[in-house]
């Protein structure tokens, strides 16, 4: 009992934070764009597996795609720093809707890669765009909820996203799959750069003697982690279709995938409700120590209920690690990066990630998915490795927030980000 009378207590928080302005139109303004992102992936795949019959050519397009928009995070971020949200997803989204409408016409496998790539290079960054709208809109100390939310929702996005991809990619019209990832993306997109609450957005001041980011020793762990599990995640992203195409089970890539993205989104939530007097840092490393032990048996699971279990197990843990992880940036970033800092994590990670996808469809086919899961779980072990030697450069994010004592105060938004 007292646990449930905790639960309902900490679960009060984020009714306040619902009630905060602008929070829901935030949420739902950038759902429908989040929606085409979770869906992408697995619509290039099935577009390159039908149009060319390869399964390393449908993994050589999404490491493209991955690794275009990857090398370019960081300079998008650093667009935004600079210029604040309006006019570059302006430019952004309209150039992104064409492209998409494009490769639904591409057949060949040059083609199909090449725009691919393209797409990547000019993918619009609405995730980096939200994640910098959150502390000044809810105030420090409901900072975490906030994150906690947020990535709840983009999990819930990814959640849907493979599922539709799955649906009308393997339907009597698969080639609409693209054509709905393109009206979600100029929606989404669209509302985002008009709502008042971004685009007067004020980006921060950057301080010089904090020199470029990549010098900044946190960052640069950050990144070296992230290489890791980036490399790892993007093998595990083309072992699951692969494996469930090599098994004639395709359609369970959808349920597996599924599976894991709803636990993702209660583990994002339970993140917000839970160790509230902890430190980002210390809850980070001890969510990644059960990441990990979760994913052990991940190489030894088939395309079925059993990959199904240990990838909601995996998911939920992540969802709770993402919060943390989202908090411990945010804590050690230089000033006035709040977004190209998170744009060259994204670099690192994604591009790595890129290599992974390639590399799990070409594995996939001549060996074994089998063996990219197993790198998907030393990934995640060379990760937590990698977060425990060097968790000195990470001592600003080892304080403990001072979190809301009262949950009925709700503070009031800036002036700027009024509706």
């Amino acid at each position: 009992m007292p646990f449930l009378m905790s639960l309902f207590t900490n679960f009060q928080r984020y009714r306040e934070l619902i009630a905060i302005p602008n929070v829901k139109l935030l949420l739902v303004s950038t759902f429908p764009a989040r929606l085409a992102y979770g869906a992408l992936p697995l619509t290039i795949f099935f577009k390159t597996v039908r149009d060319t019959n390869s399964i390393p050519m449908a993994g050589l397009a999404i490491g493209a795609n991955s690794l275009a928009s990857s090398i370019t995070s960081a300079a998008r971020g650093a667009i935004m720093d600079k210029y604040g949200n309006k006019w570059p997803l302006r430019i952004f989204v309209p150039g992104y809707v064409t492209l998409l409408i494009l490769l639904n016409f591409a057949h060949s496998s040059s083609s199909i890669v090449a725009l691919a790539f393209v797409l990547g290079v000019s993918a619009p960054p609405i995730n980096l765009s939200v994640r910098p709208l959150w502390k000044p809109l809810v105030g420090q100390d409901r900072l975490r909820t906030a994150y906690a939310l947020d990535t709840s929702i983009a999990s819930t996005a990814g959640v849907l996203g493979p599922i539709f991809a799955t649906i009308i990619a393997l339907s009597s019209h698969p080639g609409s799959a693209l054509l709905f990832c393109a009206l979600f993306i100029a929606i989404g997109g669209a509302s985002l750069a008009s709502i008042k609450i971004s685009r007067e957005w004020l980006p921060e001041p950057k301080l010089p003697e904090e020199g470029a980011i990549w010098r900044h020793p946190a960052l640069r762990l950050l990144m070296f982690e992230g290489a890791f599990i980036g490399f790892g995640w993007g093998a595990f992203n083309v072992a699951v279709p692969a494996f469930a195409t090599l098994e004639n089970v395709p359609r369970h890539t959808a349920w597996i995938l599924g599976a894991m993205g709803i636990s993702n989104i209660f583990g994002g939530l339970l993140a917000g409700l839970f160790a509230r007097r902890s430190s980002p840092l210390s809850q980070l490393r001890k969510t990644y120590l059960i990441w990990f032990v979760l994913s052990l048996p991940l190489a030894f699971t088939n395309p079925d209920w059993s990959m199904a279990l240990v990838g909601s197990l995996l998911g939920l843990s992540a969802g709770a690690l993402q919060v943390y992880y989202w908090e411990v940036m945010e804590a050690v970033r230089p000033s006035g990066s709040p977004t190209a800092s998170m744009g060259w994590l994204w670099t690192i990670e994604g591009s790595f990630a890129a290599t992974g996808s390639a590399l799990g469809g070409w594995l996939s086919k001549s060996a074994s998915p089998r063996l990219c899961l197993a790198i998907t779980t030393t990934a995640i072990g060379c990760g937590l490795l990698i977060l425990t030697v060097g968790r000195s450069r990470l001592a600003k994010a080892d304080d403990i927030p001072q979190f809301e004592v009262e949950l009925g105060a709700v503070p009031d938004n800036p002036p700027l980000l009024g509706q």
